[in-house]
């Protein structure tokens, strides 16, 4: 039998979110710091270079973004039944399929990166730089999906200022490497992916130094579940239904990116930079759709329905808070950021004619960020892949008609589409929500 739930408080949710928050924030700032740095070399192209790889290899390892959702998910519910032991078979679980999926993409990275540069309009010159760069930053990849489960289980566990704690480490070293080895010995955007992925590295093993009480007194119990066959099919379709929801959701962006890049080096760029505020933004507000994730899971492990409703409300309310306040900084201080991350002046004329759009951006899509957090923290993973689907297809109704209209503005103006879009259909499958707790 579970012990009883602390009470939901206001106090209780920023004491998951403050750190949350700021955690989330620091991931985008990774892409800042190399776009900021390298910007200050001059010209489009190895802004371009390094935006083009980065948004590749995000899309790759956001494929496996399951482990940090499913972990999460499934380690809070876990945590509200009381079950110490397979709160902890659950983070084995995931480490074991990350360094399996990581090693894959090491081996695999010449197919990988082929066919997607087959894909990608980008110029000769562009490619040739991120072709470099992708070439050292993948051997971090089974580190960068490995972080993706150390960060469910400290979320699930309530552990907020330890993911805190990693992503500033990573943040920090990136940043301190950045200077180094790219403005100190010059090495350029081969410096920015050593920078990363030694970043990345050093991030994991202060991760599962956290970790630490999952490999204690209960090991033993928790390895002896490994293998357990309920848990492991229910592992397998929540991760598989979150699996499918991230590859859609990454190709949406992938396409924006692309589409962009069809008018050169300089919109290709732009874009580029506007979308740090976009994943600044996304990442903040997702701070409260991770409190959701750990309390909403807690909750239907519990089988507490109040305790769901109470826990979507008080991140609903803070999100369109945060959202508020985002939308604002960027509406005023938006251009000052453009003109520090580059200091191309075609790029910065170019960037503030598309700021309306991370103005946007907030507001539009805190309620679908909100909302994800509720859904994988009830594990009601079917239903957020059945919404996606439904999205990318009138996303993709959006693009055929907003695009040839109205060029870049018409791109935005679908990506505003999307977030609109995912917020109204994910309000309406709630109620679902709430049945999952009552029989859980």
């Amino acid at each position: 039998m579970s012990a009883p739930l602390p009470p939901l408080t206001h106090g209780r949710i920023w004491r998951i979110a403050g750190p949350i928050v700021l955690s989330n924030a620091t991931v985008p700032l990774i892409g800042l710091v190399d776009t900021g740095v390298i910007g200050r070399m001059g010209g489009a192209a190895p802004i371009a270079a390094v935006g083009l790889g980065a948004v590749i290899l995000a899309s790759i390892y956001w494929i496996f973004g399951f482990l940090r959702m499913g972990t999460s998910g499934l380690a809070a519910q876990a945590h509200g039944a009381g079950d110490g032991a397979e709160s902890s078979a659950v983070l084995l679980r995931a480490l074991i399929v990350a360094v399996a999926a990581g090693l894959g993409l090491v081996l695999l990275q010449g197919p990988v990166f082929a066919g997607v540069m087959w894909l990608s309009p980008a110029t000769e010159g562009v490619e040739g730089l991120a072709r470099e760069y992708l070439a050292i930053r993948i051997w971090g990849a089974p580190s960068t999906i490995a972080i993706f489960a150390v960060m469910g289980w400290l979320l699930a566990t309530e552990r907020a200022r330890g993911m805190l704690g990693v992503q500033l480490w990573i943040t920090g070293v990136n940043l301190v490497l950045n200077l180094w080895f790219v403005l100190g010995l010059g090495w350029g955007v081969p410096g920015v992916a050593v920078a990363s992925l030694m970043a990345e590295w050093s991030g994991l093993a202060l991760g599962l130094w956290l970790c630490r009480s999952a490999f204690g007194a209960g090991f033993a119990a928790a390895r002896a579940r490994i293998r357990d066959a309920a848990a492991l099919r229910v592992m397998v379709a929540v991760n598989g239904d979150i699996m499918v929801r991230s590859v859609l959701l990454q190709m949406c962006f992938t396409v924006f990116v692309f589409m962009g890049a069809r008018h050169g080096d300089v919109q290709q760029a732009a874009n580029h930079i506007l979308l740090q505020f976009f994943e600044i933004t996304a990442y903040a507000l997702d701070g409260f759709a991770f409190a959701a994730e750990t309390l909403v899971g807690q909750a239907v492990g519990a089988r507490a329905v109040a305790g769901v409703r109470q826990a979507t409300r008080l991140a609903m309310i803070w999100g369109l808070i945060g959202a508020g306040l985002l939308a604002l900084i960027f509406a005023l201080f938006g251009g000052m950021v453009i003109d520090l991350l580059t200091t191309a002046p075609e790029v910065r004329a170019e960037a503030r004619l598309f700021l309306w759009g991370v103005v946007a951006a907030p507001v539009l899509g805190t309620v679908a960020w909100t909302f994800d957090g509720v859904y994988i923290g009830a594990t009601m993973t079917r239903a957020m892949r059945q919404v996606m689907v439904q999205c990318v297809a009138i996303y993709a109704v959006a693009l055929v008609v907003l695009v040839p209209m109205f060029d870049n503005h018409g791109l935005w103006a679908a990506l505003m589409v999307l977030m609109v879009v995912r917020s109204v259909l994910m309000t309406r499958r709630y109620p679902q929500v709430l049945a999952k707790a009552g029989r859980a």
